[in-house]
């Protein structure tokens, strides 16, 4: 008996291991779509709820009362770390920041950070969710990718094009690149701390790095990401990586030193999984729309992408992005009951014909 068959199935599947059912989780699956999140969001503002290392445990420990995820995702938001770095930010709803940041006097000016001292209530946050946590469900830690942070700073608020962003990095190159520094180092360092506090895997969501041409992701948005990925290598968690409307970017992620590549729902997994080629597990891909279908629709758009995933070793399955607000929870339910029993079928199966 190998010491694959004691991992979870996420865990397993991060690592390209054989697992018992396809593990599925859903990004941001704990939030507004759950009435049980609407009942304390009643009572707290986001930013406190962000702050209040009890509240943002019991959210993220909802979703797993509800359905039998294979893994935990901490409550809290990219933002935060940037609040313990000196910017001033609000949420309204989404991030604004008060003082965009566009000089090299600005970028001096970000404070280092320290977890322990500037995010402890996340840290706090961690300590709370595994303890409730059952073994067999392991939780994801996160951080926003170095150049979506930089997208915020820039522009100062949320934007779809974030023009002011692109625009510094061919404006400023240079300055683009120290800011992308900064920021890579202080979510390695983010990063290490909450897997000191108990954060099984980590993950590094790249929202807004889909906008950019192959060439200046490479020369930015990658260049920064694979500086905090390389100093967390000798702590030993999956690492994940995760670029949204990045389909035509695969090839230049196929080198990034990570066990997984999160991946949208705009390119099938196995044309994906040539493109990256072998020794990446992949994550993903179902439209978060297509929880809106009937529930034999919906099972036959599940279908299909455990169909494209299951060609070798390593797949999580999850949407293609955020799950929507005013998703049923019902359809949560019927996603998530379909995958384990339709994958756990053809694992058996592919064990019977060994």
């Amino acid at each position: 008996m190998t010491g694959s068959v004691h991992l979870p199935p996420f865990l397993a599947a991060c690592r390209r291991q054989p697992v018992p059912h396809t593990p599925i989780w859903i990004m941001r699956q704990a939030g507004r779509y759950l009435p049980e999140y609407r009942q304390v969001r009643s009572h707290a503002e986001f930013a406190s709820l962000l702050r209040n290392p009890e509240l943002a445990a019991e959210v993220t420990l909802q979703p797993l009362r509800r359905f039998p995820l294979d893994a935990a995702i901490l409550f809290s938001d990219i933002m935060t770390p940037l609040q313990g770095m000196g910017v001033d930010l609000s949420f309204e709803p989404g991030p604004v920041v008060r003082d965009p940041i566009r000089s090299d006097a600005a970028i001096d000016a970000l404070a280092q950070l320290i977890p322990e001292r500037d995010v402890p209530f996340v840290l706090e946050s961690i300590r709370l969710v595994r303890a409730g946590l059952p073994a067999a469900v392991p939780l994801i830690g996160f951080a926003g990718g170095p150049f979506t942070l930089l997208c915020y700073l820039v522009c100062g608020r949320p934007s779809k094009e974030f023009g002011a962003a692109r625009s510094f990095l061919y404006s400023s190159p240079g300055a683009a690149e120290r800011l992308l520094d900064r920021l890579a180092d202080a979510m390695a360092v983010y990063l290490r701390a909450q897997a000191a506090a108990g954060a099984q895997a980590l993950m590094l969501f790249e929202s807004w790095a889909g906008l950019l041409a192959p060439p200046e992701f490479e020369r930015f948005a990658l260049r920064a990401a694979r500086r905090t990925l390389t100093a967390l290598r000798d702590i030993g968690a999956p690492l994940i990586y995760y670029v949204n409307q990045g389909s035509a970017l695969m090839e230049c992620v196929a080198g990034l030193d990570v066990d997984v590549i999160g991946v949208d729902w705009r390119s099938p997994l196995d044309a994906v999984r040539r493109r990256l080629g072998p020794g990446k597990a992949v994550q993903g891909n179902l439209d978060p729309a297509a929880l809106f279908a009937a529930p034999e629709d919906l099972r036959q758009h599940a279908g299909r992408v455990l169909d494209a995933g299951a060609g070798s070793p390593g797949h999580i399955f999850n949407l293609g992005h955020g799950i929507w607000p005013d998703t049923d929870p019902d359809a949560v339910a019927r996603l998530v009951d379909y995958v384990h029993e339709r994958s756990s079928r053809r694992a058996g199966a592919g064990a019977a014909g060994t």
